[in-house]
């Protein structure tokens, strides 16, 4: 989660598609322009199975002076050996 947090923040689209699952990756990924990043906060984290797992955070950034907190519940499989985020829900 936090290593997908830092791609946001550097807009690192090859490194979130590459963790995203195959069954969920969009095809191309846009960034918000002028977005800044401040901060994230994991609340908890859950095994679900073997290889699944899920991910309760709190991501902040301020846009164009305004402040907007993304709070989601994400859904982690595990293929391979790599952890690859399947999709979430806001919470």
């Amino acid at each position: 989660m936090r290593s997908r947090y830092s791609a946001f923040v550097l807009q690192q689209a090859d490194y979130l598609r590459a963790t995203w699952h195959a069954s969920t990756r969009p095809d191309t990924l846009d960034f918000e322009p002028g977005a800044r990043w401040l901060g994230l906060e994991v609340r908890r984290h859950q095994v679900t199975g073997p290889d699944s797992a899920e991910v309760e955070f709190v991501a902040r950034y301020r846009l164009g002076g305004k402040a907007t907190r993304l709070h989601e519940k994400s859904r982690f499989v595990r293929e391979d050996g790599r952890w690859l985020y399947v999709d979430g829900d806001g919470a």
